[in-house]
């Protein structure tokens, strides 16, 4: 027999399994004992294997244990937070949101909801537009301050002729004293149902549509 100082994995015929052309590149906590034990059990008694050496496959055998422990551990984790997220969606059926849209959605009764993001203070004007592209009605909100400003619209034209029910487009500027910018829109919308995947949960709104959790601004 070989000593030990001398033997390596591939010596002792335990080399790591093929795949087709493809070498298998994990090495299990058992496999990894067996090498070990075989090791010994086969070393020269006359050049036992060095302190240093030993303690280095000791220090390997730790690392594949920890990390194998610490793969349990994040599967675990990850379970825990989908679970997590699963009761969290559950919880947003039926309940308004406010996301990132271009659009809002006026109901069949009552106000449609909305908002616009400033980057700083001035005048907010909102133009909302149908499907045709006609400016149905335009919305002097007077001076907001920076941040995130909400406001409705009553649903009528400027005749005053209730519109009827469905989406409508958002055109939100800033006038800061002559300089007007375009600004970004938030629909408001109620949460019909969720789905949980591999990315994350995603809300399923009535009429705007799918988005992320995580783009929602505010819930209601």
């Amino acid at each position: 027999m070989a000593a030990v100082g001398s033997t390596t994995f591939d010596n002792l015929g335990l080399s790591l399994q093929q795949d087709g052309s493809k070498k298998k590149q994990q090495l299990g906590q058992e496999e990894f004992l067996k090498l070990m034990t075989t090791q010994l059990q086969n070393q020269d008694p006359t050049k036992p294997m060095d302190n240093a050496q030993f303690l280095g496959q000791i220090a390997q055998f730790s690392t594949v244990s920890g990390i194998q422990q610490m793969q349990e551990s994040f599967s675990a984790m990850a379970a825990s937070l989908q679970s997590s997220q699963a009761l969290q969606g559950a919880q947003m059926v039926g309940r308004g949101v406010l996301v990132p849209s271009k659009t809002s959605l006026l109901p069949d009764e009552g106000a449609m909801g909305a908002a616009a993001e400033l980057p700083a203070g001035g005048t907010l004007q909102v133009d909302v537009v149908d499907g045709s592209g006609q400016v149905v009605r335009r919305l002097d909100l007077g001076t907001r301050a920076a941040g995130l400003n909400q406001f409705t619209w009553d649903g009528k034209d400027e005749s005053g002729k209730r519109m009827e029910a469905g989406t409508y487009t958002l055109r939100a500027t800033l006038d800061q004293g002559g300089s007007t910018q375009s600004l970004s829109t938030y629909g408001l919308d109620v949460v019909d149902s969720v789905s949980l995947g591999s990315d994350g949960l995603t809300l399923n709104l009535s009429g705007l549509g799918a988005t992320k959790l995580a783009d929602v601004r505010q819930i209601f």
